[in-house]
């Protein structure tokens, strides 16, 4: 099917015992290292994958803050994803900020063509501060976008736009069900913001099985945190590819990041909130 002017090449499968788990990432740079494409090359290598890159946008940023970003222009990003698909295959894609409604519907719309699957996306949408970072139009683009992935990471700002209403530990479960209903795509509802107790609760609910694992990890105390959502949602799609099942994925995901938060709480990076310390296997 031709959609963009271009018709998807056919692949032949490769033998996963002589390739690597190849994986791609499709989010923003963050010159600072701690999140975004960097953190998702770390997060994917770690883990055990193979990390490829489609960079949507450009950030001077470091543990502070962002002070620049640079939108990268809708045809190169499409030129990016044509160049990796027409000669890598890829056992699993991560999303992570798609800055406007060109951005999301050129990369929706290069994925349906070349027939990719195993889709984690990470819906950012609100800054640290609590701002949006969409305009209207761009986060109805988003919504329409849900449907077509396998799976979303939400945290709990994230999570209250998309449904509607505020969330708190009484309805952290009943309402990752509704938001998977109402996007029909399964969904990690990260409950850290919550930070009730000395225990972290994430709530998984799959939309084809129509199942919930709940997700418990130690809460730790620290600012090193930048990046922990592309952290998660980029190890999730690694352990995917590995050939995880969902819920498999996404239980040793949150543990993985745990760990790493735990071995990088006291460690110093510039003046801010620094990050986690990804390669606490090696």
């Amino acid at each position: 099917m031709d959609v963009l002017g271009f018709s998807a090449q056919t692949r032949e499968v490769e033998d996963m015992s002589t390739s690597y788990c190849a994986i791609l990432s499709i989010a923003g740079s963050d010159s600072g290292g701690g999140a975004g494409i960097q953190a998702d090359i770390k997060s994917i290598s770690a883990n055990g994958g193979y990390a490829a890159s489609v960079i949507t946008a450009s950030t001077a940023q470091n543990t502070q803050g962002v002070t620049d970003i640079h939108p990268i222009p809708v045809p190169h990003i499409i030129e990016q994803m044509k160049a990796v698909f027409d000669d890598i295959s890829f056992s699993a894609i991560k999303i992570g900020m798609l800055h406007s409604s060109e951005v999301i519907n050129a990369v929706q719309n290069t994925l349906k063509a070349y027939k990719m699957t195993h889709i984690v996306f990470d819906p950012v949408m609100i800054a640290t501060s609590g701002d949006k970072l969409l305009n209207d139009d761009a986060v109805q683009s988003l919504k329409d976008f849900l449907p077509h992935v396998m799976l979303i990471t939400p945290n709990i700002p994230e999570a209250e736009l998309l449904i509607g209403h505020k969330i708190d530990i009484n309805n952290l479960e009943i309402s990752s069900q509704e938001l998977a209903e109402l996007y029909h795509t399964s969904v990690l509802l990260k409950g850290g913001h919550l930070k009730l107790t000395d225990t972290m609760t994430d709530i998984l609910y799959n939309y084809k099985s129509k199942k919930t694992t709940v997700i418990h990890n130690k809460t730790i105390e620290t600012k090193n945190t930048h990046g922990t959502g592309c952290s998660l949602s980029s190890s999730i799609a690694t352990y995917i590819g590995l050939g995880f099942s969902l819920e498999e994925a996404c239980i040793k995901a949150c543990e993985y990041l745990n760990i790493a938060i735990e071995k990088g709480k006291d460690k110093i990076l510039g003046h801010g909130h620094g990050p986690v310390n990804h390669f606490w296997k090696q």
